[in-house]
């Protein structure tokens, strides 16, 4: 349609929670692919859930991703392994069962690989930026081509997303490109150990909710405000205090 979706775009079909699909998905994706347009299949696995501990989650994972390329046509797949219990997918476990299904998936396939974020703390906050470079490092480090955040405050309230957060994964992403695990692991390990004691904390009180976009962005000029760019430039130095090094931060 004129105004419309193009082909080039991405078209998402969502599998079910676990290793499930229904009627829907397979007429959605039919069409997609008769009509010619680039298929997203996206699925979001629960760590705690039906399929159990990390090991389970992750082979669940890999299954899933191989799924959506074999069973759905999919072009692209879009990850995004969430905490049953805090509903995120920046926590620990989170993370683990997205960086072994991704480096399996990269080891043994050309597939192109994403993962999607959604962080327990909101814009505004440090522990937001910390969250959401935790995880452009693990994918980045997994061999994920694509990252698709932020969703932040896990996505649930409206207004609560900036380019900021955007902005500090690909800050993230280009200092560990490249390097080995040896040395990422360590400092990726101390990185989360920094926020995941929040994580409480965040569920339960109002003061890591943050600010809604309008708060912390000028909206005429669409710049971020000083006050937001001065928690960007701390988080910063408290990353680089781990050993991460911003080549790409001026």
């Amino acid at each position: 349609m004129p105004g419309g979706m193009r082909t080039c775009d991405s078209h998402e079909c969502s599998q079910l929670n676990e290793l499930k699909i229904d009627t829907n998905a397979l007429c959605f994706t039919s069409f997609y692919k008769l009509m010619g347009d680039i298929i997203m299949i996206e699925q979001m696995p629960l760590f705690g859930g039906w399929a159990g501990d990390v090991e389970q989650v992750s082979i669940n994972n890999v299954a899933t991703h191989i799924a959506s390329f074999v069973l759905l046509s999919g072009d692209w797949h879009l990850d995004g392994p969430v905490h049953v219990r805090w509903g995120i997918t920046t926590a620990r476990e989170s993370l683990m069962v997205a960086g072994y299904a991704g480096r399996a998936m990269d080891k043994h396939t050309h597939c192109l690989l994403g993962n999607q974020y959604y962080t327990a703390a909101g814009p505004g906050t440090e522990m937001c930026l910390l969250e959401a470079a935790a995880q452009a490092a693990t994918d980045t480090m997994s061999g994920r081509e694509i990252m698709s955040g932020c969703a932040s405050l896990k996505g649930t309230q409206l207004d609560y997303t900036t380019p900021i957060e955007s902005r500090v994964m690909a800050y993230m992403a280009d200092a560990v490109a490249g390097l080995p695990l040896e040395k990422t692991n360590p400092m990726l390990d101390k990185l989360v150990a920094l926020y995941e004691k929040n994580f409480e904390k965040a569920a339960k009180t109002t003061e890591l909710r943050g600010k809604t976009i309008k708060q912390v962005y000028d909206m005429t000029t669409l710049l971020p405000t000083p006050e937001w760019l001065g928690v960007m430039d701390k988080a910063l130095k408290t990353m680089a205090g781990l050993g991460y090094k911003f080549k790409s931060y001026a």
